[in-house]
This record gives structure tokens, sequence and C-alpha cells, in this order.
């Protein structure tokens, strides 16, 4: 399936934030990179491939993983989010990376050329999700695992829910057609477990991973990073008035607050972490 023109566009267009914001993303969202390091079994000297990688994570937080023997390759449709992965591993210093533009359906390396193939809230968004789990699968060595996080129901991650609640209250919001690209997409528990097995992996499995997303910043800078970072959110918020908007902005304080301890937002979470393996035997 090719690639939404539309949606990489939307993607592109908030690069800049998720750079702006990657030390912070790298605190948040750690303990899920380190769930999928384990589920995928990645291990010191293997090639690892990041579907959906944005602006370089975790690619870049499973290089320490692969250690200088291994390599790390990170794909995703939108030019500016791989340009931001690449400025990234330049600033860090990273030289066994790669970072390119392709989709998670039309993958550009040969079969079995990878130890692990790991996703961190991409798989959402596939235009078709067993197709590109096909793929993944197929560039994987035979006997060896992908990993995939998604997150769990939208009422557990007031990550999310805190400032949407508030927004709708004031800007209407359908919910989405049950297959469309979302962040809860695959909130259902066995949906994307039950996707991975009909892309031909061998014992799917899912496990629910409780953990908290600690950003070191205010409840009004965490406002902003949302609006920034969020492209829908951020297209609600420009529909109110400017006396809804100060409203909003006043409510949405104040629910996080509860969030808020000395400087820094604490949010229970939940994610769905679904593995998979290649049929085969591995060498």
């Amino acid at each position: 399936m090719k690639p939404d023109q539309s949606a990489i566009d939307k993607w592109s267009g908030v690069a800049p934030f998720w750079e702006k914001y990657r030390e912070i993303i790298w605190q948040m969202f750690a303990p899920v990179t380190q769930a999928l390091v384990e589920d995928a079994q990645i291990a010191s000297g293997h090639a690892v491939l990041d579907v959906g990688t944005g602006a370089g994570e975790p690619a870049l937080s499973v290089v320490p993983v692969v250690g200088p023997e291994g390599k790390v390759v990170g794909i995703d449709p939108a030019p500016q989010m791989v340009a931001a992965a690449r400025r990234a591993a330049e600033h860090r210093g990273v030289m066994n990376t790669h970072f390119e533009v392709a989709s998670a359906d039309d993958l550009p390396y040969p079969l079995d050329s990878f130890d692990a193939v790991l996703s961190r809230f991409g798989a959402m968004f596939f235009p078709s999700p067993v197709a590109a789990i096909r793929q993944m699968l197929g560039v994987l060595r035979p006997g060896r695992k992908l990993a995939l996080a998604v997150w769990g129901p939208v009422e557990r991650n007031p990550f999310f829910e805190t400032l949407s609640r508030v927004v709708d209250e004031y800007v209407e919001s359908p919910p989405p057609a049950p297959d469309d690209p979302d962040p809860f997409r695959f909130a259902e528990p066995g949906r994307l477990r039950d996707v991975v097995g009909e892309a031909g992996a061998l014992a799917p499995s899912e496990r629910l991973l409780r953990f908290t997303i600690q950003a070191p910043i205010s409840a009004e800078e965490f406002w902003t990073l949302r609006c920034e970072m969020s492209e829908k959110l951020r297209e609600r918020v420009a529909m109110l008035s400017i006396q809804q908007l100060t409203e909003v902005k006043r409510e949405a304080l104040e629910a996080l607050s509860a969030y808020s301890t000395d400087g820094v937002m604490n949010f229970p979470a939940q994610v769905l972490i679904v593995s998979g393996t290649k049929s085969g035997t591995a060498c």
C-alpha cells in the first residue's frame, strides 16, 4: 500500500518539535524502549531495524545495547524526521547507525538481514499493518524476534486523556473509524497480537507494561509540549476563540496539576508490548 502523503506531511510538520523535545521524549519513553529490547532479545553485536524511528528513537537508545560490533538502522516515511534523526546521531557522535526514508510496508532490505526488528508507537499508523509486519518478518533472520509497542486504553493514559478531555468540552472530535491510523488503534488487548499472528509470526505474544511517564517540566511546559508535538491537538486548539483558549488552558493546567510534583510531571501509563518470532532456525 502506498504511504499516505497527507499523513507524511503532518508528521513532517511536527518533526521540528520532536527534535526540540528529543531529550524529554527519551526520558519519558525509556521504559518502553527497555521493554522492546528485552522482548526482541537484542544483544551485543546484533543488527537491529527500528521501524518508524521518528527523530531517532528508540534507535539511538539501542546503540549501547548492540555495542560497537552491532549496528542499528532507523527508517521513517517523513524526510524531516529522518533528517532530525541524522542530526541527533551526529550530535551524539554515534557511528554505527544509519537512518533513511522508507515505509514499513516497503522495506528496502534483503531477506534475513536483521537480528531484531522493533517499532515504538509506530504500528498504530501503518497503512496496512499485516503487510508491514510481513515485511518486518521478511528482513528478520530465522528464529529471531520482532517487538512492537502500542498504547493501551486512552482512559489508562492520562498523558493523552487529560488534555483531550478538556478540549473535547469545547471542540467536538468524532471518534476514528476502527481501523483508522490513531494512537489507540490497537489499544484493545489481543488485537495487534492477532495481526502479528496473521502476518505469519510464530508464537505471537502480548504483555501489558505499566510504568510512569516522567518529564522534568512544569504543567505549563507540558501544555506547550503536547500542543507542539501533537498536530491533531494543535489543530483543535487553533479552532478556539481567544476567550475559549484562555479558559481551556486554565482548566487544562488545573487538571494537569494532579500529575505535577516539584516541577516534574508523572503520568501513570499502560502500553502493550507485542512480539513474535520468524519461522526457521536461528544461525
